[in-house]
């Protein structure tokens, strides 16, 4: 097993990531507006509690990146990520949140949500394709690649988001989200008091 987790780190290494967790601590990352016990770390997992979360953000701050990370929910969990996010304010507006989402169940069923509000889509700003995400309890795997205006999100080998963020021209949205426009920031856990587990969150930057 150790030599496993060994040969990992060196592909990885490799291919120019570095890991941003490392299955035993939370060193590197820092808490706001924790709710109840925050998050956890748990069998190598960084863990929402269903009575946590809040953000639990990156020590340092990211431009351009490609992050790799694996992820599982329980039925109506709801999540996010935040990328090129400041330390106080709301992520989603202030900086930008990737929805993390289970969206088969009763809570979050698709007759509920806009199309800018499923799993994947940068929330209330860009839509993303449905039909990729796994079922409650098993571990997805998703891709972030934040590459100037382009941000693209994989999941479990489909691309479901491919954005332009110059293409986001209407006036209200752009009021609403001066954070579109920020160029580096914080990659934050955005617990909203509902289950989710993290593991082999790795980033590599780019140029």
């Amino acid at each position: 097993m150790r030599f496993a987790l060994l040969l990992s780190a060196a592909l990885f290494a490799e291919d120019g990531f570095k890991p941003l967790f490392d299955g035993k601590t939370l060193d590197g990352w820092f808490i706001v507006n924790k709710q109840g016990p925050g998050f956890l770390v748990r069998d190598g997992s960084i863990v929402c509690p269903l009575d946590g979360g809040q953000k639990l953000m990156t020590d340092k701050e990211f431009a351009n990146f490609v992050f790799h990370f694996e992820f599982k929910l329980e039925a109506d969990s709801n999540n996010g990520i935040g990328i090129r996010a400041p330390r106080n304010g709301h992520t989603s507006t202030l900086g930008m949140e990737i929805q993390v989402l289970d969206q088969s169940g009763p809570k979050y069923g698709p007759m509920k949500l806009k199309p800018e509000q499923y799993h994947g889509a940068i929330y209330d700003v860009w839509p993303a394709r449905t039909g990729f995400l796994k079922k409650p309890g098993e571990w997805n795997a998703q891709e972030i690649r934040a590459d100037g205006r382009r941000i693209t999100i994989t999941l479990n080998g489909a691309i479901i988001v491919d954005a332009d963020l110059d293409q986001v021209r209407e006036p209200e949205v752009l009021k609403k989200h001066p954070g579109l426009a920020r160029k580096s920031g914080h990659i934050a856990l955005l617990g909203h008091q509902a289950y989710a587990e993290f593991r082999n969150l790795r980033i590599k930057e780019l140029p």
